[in-house]
Parts: structure tokens; sequence; C-alpha cells
């Protein structure tokens, strides 16, 4: 599976805010937090989705225009609202509800299509929640018939997820990134007692990727680490220990961000799925999923320029 040299990653689906209790609103979405650590790597995405005209729909422009995104493929609405999420702390633990018919459900196939226009494009990502409405489907549709390969992330948020759709967007793709609590909901080898040992998620691993013919399963396992599936093979891999944890939101955002770069670069598999612990891990030690830091991605990049030297 390769990627078009010197072309750009069109990322496709969902941009929201989390709102709190307390009335903060903390800006994010999967496939957003993705496309952001792109731009911080200079791999200049494209990112396609819908806001609502309102101030929080405003407020991600100015926000992706700060960071020097581009603003092509972002549509705005008239009718529907920028994407929200109402969390909830129950004894300190959140619980969420994913609003309905959101802006995002409703990215027009047309105007996606025309933000392609002009540009190379060198691989298509997308999730699943953008996914929910036949509005947002449609255009997805327009743009994987445009763009390879296709990259997908599953993003099974219950009740917004059903296996049909599940089944239409694995097959066609080329790359597929979950978790695994999603292998467990798609596979269809029993569990041994309430977990699984890890050579039947490796063996479940490989069945998913075998059933969809897909290049490559990536498996994220949280703390345990990640995985990389191929025919011929698997590479397994656990993060470097940080000195604190301050949160785990947006760590398989930050993953997945660097996979991508990993296949935009021609890295390795091994030294994507390094390099891919390592960043998702330094995520870990801030606040939220995403960061206007850019001295974290140019440390980043400069390290790893220095670990390719050293084993060039």
């Amino acid at each position: 599976m390769t990627a078009r040299s010197g072309g750009r990653p069109v990322i496709f689906g969902e941009v929201l805010f989390d709102c709190f209790p307390g009335g903060e609103r903390v800006l994010g979405g999967a496939p957003f937090n993705v496309a952001w650590h792109l731009q911080g790597f200079g791999a200049a995405p494209l990112f396609i989705s819908r806001i609502g005209d309102d101030a929080l729909g405003a407020r991600v422009r100015d926000t992706m225009q700060a960071w020097g995104m581009d603003l092509a493929g972002l549509q705005v609405d008239p009718a529907h609202p920028t994407g929200v999420v109402q969390v909830q702390l129950e004894g300190g633990q959140p619980s969420y509800h994913i609003v309905p018919r959101q802006a995002y459900d409703f990215v027009a196939a047309a105007d996606a299509a025309a933000a392609l226009q002009g540009i190379e494009a060198a691989l298509l990502y997308h999730g699943t929640l953008a996914l929910r409405h036949e509005v947002s489907r449609a255009a997805l549709e327009t743009l994987r018939r445009a763009v390879r390969p296709v990259c997908v992330d599953l993003n099974l948020r219950a009740p917004w997820w059903d296996s049909e759709i599940v089944h239409a967007v694995l097959h066609g793709a080329q790359w597929v990134k979950l978790n695994d609590e999603e292998l467990r909901a798609l596979s269809l080898l029993p569990p041994n007692g309430d977990y699984w040992r890890e050579e039947d998620l490796l063996a479940a691993a490989q069945a998913l990727r075998q059933r969809y013919g897909l290049e490559l399963l990536v498996l994220t396992r949280g703390a345990a680490g990640a995985c990389l599936v191929t025919a011929e093979r698997h590479w397994q891999g656990t993060p470097e220990a940080v000195a604190r944890v301050v949160d785990t939101v947006g760590a398989g955002d930050a993953f997945a961000a660097v996979a991508l770069l990993g296949l935009l670069q021609g890295w390795s598999h091994a030294a994507t799925l390094r390099r891919a612990l390592d960043f998702a891990a330094r995520i870990c030690t801030i606040r939220g999923a995403t960061t206007t830091d850019r001295e974290l991605y140019t440390e980043t990049l400069r390290r790893w320029q220095e670990e390719g030297a050293a084993h060039g």
C-alpha cells in the first residue's frame, strides 16, 4: 500500500465540541484531531467537514486558520448547528451524549468533491461517527471513488453505528485502525471467559484483515501498546513510560496521525509503530487531545530525523 508521493492527506469527518457541565467547551472530534496533528507535522491535510453558521462554527474556523489549516473543505450549514457532545460527570466518571443532526451529519457531496479540485490527494482517512446520516455517507462515497488508499478508523460509539455501515466501509478500504474493544465487537471468534488472550486478539485481527482483504490492520490496546498486522506478519510494540500522565484523551487520534504520516513518508512498519506509540504517549502528558505548542511537533520530527540518520 502506497500513498501518492508528494500528495496531501484528505481527512473526512466530524468536528465538534465537548460541552462540560461548568460551561467549558473543548474543540475536538477524532478526524479533526488527526488533521490537527498532521498540520503540526507539516503534512498540509485537507480537512472536509461541516460546521453551523453560529458562534461555535466561527470558533472552529478561527482556530483552524490560526493553526494554518486549509479551510477549503470546511462547509458552512445554515440549517444545522456545529456539532456538540454533552458531557456529564457522575462520581467523577464522564458519560457522553453525542447530539444528533449536527452540521457534520450533512456534509454535501458536491462541495466535498469541489474541495478536491486542484490538489493532489495522497490518501483518504475517515472515521465512522460522521456516517450515521445518509447525507454525509453519500459525501464520503464520492470521496472514496476519487482517492486511494482509503484508511478507516473505526469509532464505534453506541448507538451511532450498525454492522451494515461498518461492513460497507471496511469493504474497499486498504488500511483499518481499531481498538481491542472494537475488535471484540466485530469478531466472530468466541472470547475465553471475560477476556481474550493475546494470541486470541492477534488471531481475531488477522481474521478481520483477511475477511475484508485489508493490506494493513492497526490494533491499539491502550497501555498495552499496539500492533500492525499484514498478510505476512505482525509487529507489536508498547509505549515508553512517561514521567507523568495527565490524561489519555486523544491518544488514539495521535497514534493514527503518525501512522498516516508513516504511510505518507514511506516509513517501515516497525518505525511507524514505534513513532506512533511515542507520540501518543507524549500527548498523554498534556491536557486534552491537541496542543498549540509547535515545539512539540518540531522537536518530535527532529528526534525522528536523528533516529533515521542513526539507523541509516
